[in-house]
Parts: structure tokens; C-alpha cells; sequence
């Protein structure tokens, strides 16, 4: 599938920052923050560049960092790879059909979290992968116990929605009024807050992929789902492609709505940075001209959801439009002047990961049909408009850790 230094990001950001750590941050809503001397030196051992491998396989879709365990995880949409921080090969997962997106590990319980799609059996899962028992290369999931799968009902009912009431359901394809929301699966994963706060509990937001059809008008807002993943054991059952199962919660903790306007199959990387209270969404360029058709957008934490119209939806009666959860984008970056949308110019459509301490990795993917590769950089936040991210070097990692 799919594929200010301007004006501070907003006070109330500058703030909760405390501290920043250079002249050159003062855009930026990161400062000094509390951390272990273990997350430090484990922060202090991230490449500055790695690349994925070359594979027989799809693309980059998705990348995932443990920090602590000293890990990045790769996803080639049939295929996982697990590098260490040195850039050694410690793994790899292969053997399904479906689309693997993008990735969230979560320290809680020490898995990895992927979207997993099987379009034509109307069967949408997140994978829950075992990776700390990942220590070989070829390990088929489905004859493994490392690899298991949770079904999500609300993003299947959504999918397979009979829009245009012709009584069937047109399948995959952008050519039909069906797909509630334009959905056309999931993609974006990441662990994070409640929307509305910055602390609480942690769940799994997952962003639904959208067809990018400019000829519909109910297909510019990106659609989030919160789940508590605590009780997922539950749930979760090996991989089966021959008998796909639908175990998994009957409902969400949040369904939410940002309007972006138009994307080609809506948020394909989600992530989100703690330290600066902000989810960041990339995605693949839009083509509706009444939208600007960024490539990166966020929302703050804190931002507080409100019911309101989702502009373009048809309600039942079709006397207006439906009711949803709103989520405002952030007040930051380019904006658009007839629209108010608001964000960058800027790739992060196949690997995004927020490292604490205003860092990040952005994945770039290239190669070809048997040699499928991704390059992964270190980046820091500017706060710049037109470059919100720049590369790290060795000194300016140490100067930034020292401040931790």
C-alpha cells in the first residue's frame, strides 16, 4: 500500500520546555528532561545512519526502536528485520501474504505492534510479535509462536461499508462510493496518551489508511483509533492466512478525526514524542486542489477533542453532515491561508520514530524488485517550517544527551 527559523511552535510550548539546550533549539519544545543513566547511554549508543538490508520483499513501510533493549525493527510489508544498534542482522521474520505497516514497540510488555491488513477477507489485524525470542534469520510466522494477530471488527465494519446502497460491496478498490470514510484499511501505529492529556494511561493508536479518490468528498479526514492493549492475550491467535480469524476487541476507546484534507492512503507512519506532548502523522501527498497536501502533519497532546461536523460526510437523513470527535492540528508549521490546515513539506512517509530529546529517525526507502532497502538517519527537530528536520552529528548528540 501506499505509498519558524521562525516563530517559536507556541509559548505554551516554549514553557513546558523548560530549558532548551542551544541557541539553535529555541524554536523547538524540547529542553532538558529528566532520564536514567541506562536511557542515556542507550541513547548515547544510536547510529547516526543504518540501513535495513536489501530484500526480496515490499517496501519499507514501518520502523520501530527499542531503545533500551538496543534494537530497530524494519517492516518490508512481508518481511521483518531486526538489526542491533551496530548494524548486525539479529533476525528476521517472513512467510505471510497480508500488508505488515507500520510498527510500535511497546516497553510494557516488550512486543512489537504492527498493521496488518488482508483486504480481499475483509480482515484487519494489529501483530503482536514476540521479537525478544527473534534471534534468527527465516523464521516462518506461521510456524512460529512469535507471531500472533488481533482482529479489529471497527475498522473491517468501516472497510466493507456499503456506502452507495446498491446492496454489495465493491471491494479494493478507490472506484466505488463504498468504504465509510473513504477506509481503505490501517496503517499508522504508535503507543501514546489519551488523546486530550499527556499522561494516564498508554494505548495503541491506529490510523486508518484512505483511498485518495479527489471525485469524493468524505475522504479528508484522517481517522484514529485508541485501543488498551492490556488484556489483548486474550485475543490474540497465531497467524492462520487459510482460516482468518476475528477475534479481537467488539469496540475502540476513541474513535477521532483530523481534517487534513485529501491524502493518498491516509496516515501511513504515526508517532508519538512524549517529550514534546505532540502525535506526528506522515503520510503520501494529497491531489485535491482545494487542499495544500502536506506530507506531515501533528496534533498536540493536550489538544482537547470536541464533537463537531466532519465536513464532507453525509449524515443519515443527508441533511447535514455526521457527527464526530474532532482533533485540531497543531498551531505549527506551513499553513495553508483558505483552508487553515497546517504542516510541512516533508517526507516521513515509510519510517518515523521519536527518540526522546527532540530526536528522531526518518526512514527513506529505495531500491527495487528484489532489493528492497531502507536508510534510516538520525534527525533533531527545528521547528522550521520548511525544514522541521535536520541531520544529527556526533557532537551535537553529546551535547544534547549531556543536558539530559
Amino acid at each position: 500500500m501506499k505509498f519558524e527559523l521562525a516563530p517559536p511552535i507556541t509559548a505554551r510550548l516554549k514553557i513546558a520546555a523548560g530549558v532548551f539546550i542551544a541557541a539553535s533549539l529555541a524554536a523547538s519544545p524540547y529542553g532538558a528532561a529528566s532520564a536514567s543513566a541506562e536511557e542515556s547511554q542507550a541513547l548515547a549508543r544510536l547510529p547516526l545512519r543504518q540501513n535495513g538490508g536489501a530484500w526480496d520483499s515490499g517496501h519499507v513501510q514501518g520502523i520501530a526502536v527499542d531503545v533500551e533493549g538496543g534494537f530497530i525493527y524494519y517492516s518490508f510489508t512481508n518481511l521483518l528485520a531486526k538489526y542491533d544498534l551496530e548494524g548486525r542482522l539479529a533476525g528476521t521474520l517472513v512467510g505471510w501474504t497480508g500488508h505488515l505497516g507500520d510498527l510500535a514497540f511497546n516497553p510494557a510488555d516488550g512486543k512489537l505492534y504492527g498493521s496488518l491488513e488482508y483486504k480481499a477477507d475483509e480482515a484487519f489485524y494489529i501483530a503482536v510479535i514476540d521479537v525478544a525470542g527473534l534471534a534468527q534469520v527465516g523464521v516462518e510466522a506461521s510456524r512460529s509462536d512469535l507471531f500472533k494477530t488481533v482482529h479489529l471488527a471497527e475498522v473491517a465494519r468501516d472497510y466493507a461499508a456499503d456506502m452507495d446502497g446498491d446492496g454489495r460491496f465493491d471491494g479494493d478498490t478507490p472506484r466505488t462510493r463504498d468504504h465509510r470514510y473513504g477506509a481503505s484499511g490501517i496503517d499508522g501505529v504508535a503507543f501514546g496518551p489519551r488523546f486530550g492529556r499527556r499522561d494516564g494511561e498508554t494505548l495503541l493508536t491506529v490510523a486508518y489508511g484512505v483511498y485518495g479518490d479527489v471525485a469524493r468528498a468524505d475522504n479528508d479526514h484522517q481517522v484514529l483509533l485508541q485501543y488498551d492493549v492490556s488484556d489483548w492475550a486474550r485475543y490474540a491467535r497465531p497467524l492462520s492466512e487459510a482460516a482468518p480469524h476475528r477475534q479481537g476487541p467488539a469496540a475502540v476507546d476513541g474513535k477521532y478525526f483530523v481534517r487534513t484534507g485529501n491524502t493518498t492512503y491516509g496516515v501511513q507512519t504515526l508517532a508519538y514524542d512524549a517529550e514534546a506532548g505532540r502525535w506526528f502523522m506522515g503520510v503520501y501527498q494529497g491531489r485535491k486542489l482545494a487542499f495544500p497536501n502536506y506530507l506531515l502533519f501533528a496534533v498536540e497532546a493536550e489538544a482537547r477533542p470536541a464533537r463537531g461536523d466532519l465536513i464532507g460526510v453525509p449524515d443519515a437523513a443527508g441533511e447535514g453532515w455526521e457527527q464526530g470527535v474532532l482533533l485540531p492540528l497543531a498551531a505549527d508549521g506551513l499553513e495553508d491561508p483558505v483552508t487553515g490546515v497546517r504542516g510541512w513539506r516533508r517526507k516521513a512517509d515509510v519510517g518515523l520514530q521519536a527518540l526522546g530529546s527532540g530526536l528522531f529517525y526518518v526512514a527513506e526507502n529505495s531500491g527495487g524488485k528484489g532489493a528492497q532497502t531502507a536508510d534510516i538517519v538520525l534527525m533533531r527537530w527545528t521547528g522550521d517550517p520548511e525544514a522541521p528536520f535536520a541531520p544529527v552529528d556526533a557532537d551535537e548528540r553529546s551535547r544534547r544527551l549531556a543536558m539530559r
